[in-house]
């Protein structure tokens, strides 16, 4: 697979080596921002890949004050840069995601692996078009949203699929709460039809997909959350998600804990072998109600 390596990605390894230089250094946020004519809050969005550092001279004062003399180092850090000023394909779609979603999709765009865990609904990354819609027009006369706000939802959730059923795909594992599976989206055909997305899904090499049924005394995660993984150069990161905004960390304690709260579900749901004849049985209930 080649190395997946998009604007955000670029950003966050820029914005990481300048916080370890910073910190190297001891220099505090405030020092590093007055040293470019910056706020604070402004330079801690660049160290986390929030957002991007714009002018090539800020870096380089940057570079200066950290005492990056090296011209082979200072070119690196230079071409980072040019490449993280490049636009994500999101940008359009920015108004219609949740706080911190953004940061989050454009690395899902560069992950090469993903553990996921969505215990109230189907994973986006598995809905179908029809599935995203309703689940979108059911929320929007309570959120007072548009028809075009709910369109440009389900287009960014479209888009995000290629990340697993583009030309280079991400391996995908994912555990399914049975109840996210019951509950009714849009009406039965619609139903019928995911469950025969998540299938064909299932049958694809990169892609595993395990079911934690109800009735099972084992432990379950009460939020959503996704383990992304990188080929090279930039840590694994944790996506939890609340009821109106995400939170990406990469901590490598967080990142250990939401492994072992995987790894705890995964061993307690059912066979992935196990997964297309329990949709096929949600889907002959759906015809027998």
């Amino acid at each position: 697979m080649a190395a997946r390596r998009g604007p955000t990605f670029r950003r966050r390894e820029l914005g990481k080596e300048l916080r370890r230089l910073r910190e190297k250094y001891g220099y505090s946020t405030k020092d590093a921002a007055a040293a470019i004519e910056s706020s604070e809050s402004k330079l801690n969005r660049v160290e986390s890949g929030h957002n991007q550092l714009p002018r090539v001279r800020d870096l380089e004062d940057l570079l200066d004050l950290y005492k990056v003399t090296d011209r082979v180092d200072r070119e690196q850090l230079l071409a980072l840069h040019r490449d993280s000023l490049s636009s994500d394909w999101y940008r359009p779609y920015r108004n219609a995601m949740p706080s911190g979603q953004t940061l989050y999709v454009g690395l899902e765009s560069d992950a090469t692996s993903m553990r996921a865990w969505i215990p109230q609904v189907v994973l986006g990354l598995l809905q179908t078009e029809r599935y995203a819609r309703a689940q979108f027009m059911a929320a929007k006369p309570v959120d007072e949203r548009t028809t075009e706000f709910v369109e440009e939802c389900v287009a960014v959730r479209m888009k995000r699929q290629e990340a697993i059923f583009g030309d280079s795909p991400a391996e995908l594992r994912v555990i399914i709460d049975e109840s996210a599976l019951h509950r009714m989206v849009g009406g039965p055909d619609i139903m019928r039809e995911q469950y025969e997305a998540i299938e064909k899904a299932a049958a694809l090499d990169h892609v595993t997909v395990q079911i934690l049924p109800q009735n099972l005394p084992t432990y379950r995660a009460f939020a959503s959350f996704v383990i992304l993984d990188f080929d090279a150069g930039l840590d694994s990161v944790v996506m939890e998600e609340g009821p109106s905004v995400m939170t990406v960390s990469d901590r490598r304690r967080e990142v250990w804990k939401y492994t072992r709260k995987f790894d705890a579900m995964r061993e307690g749901a059912l066979a992935p072998a196990m997964t297309p004849d329990f949709l096929r049985r949600l889907a002959r209930e759906i015809d027998d109600h």
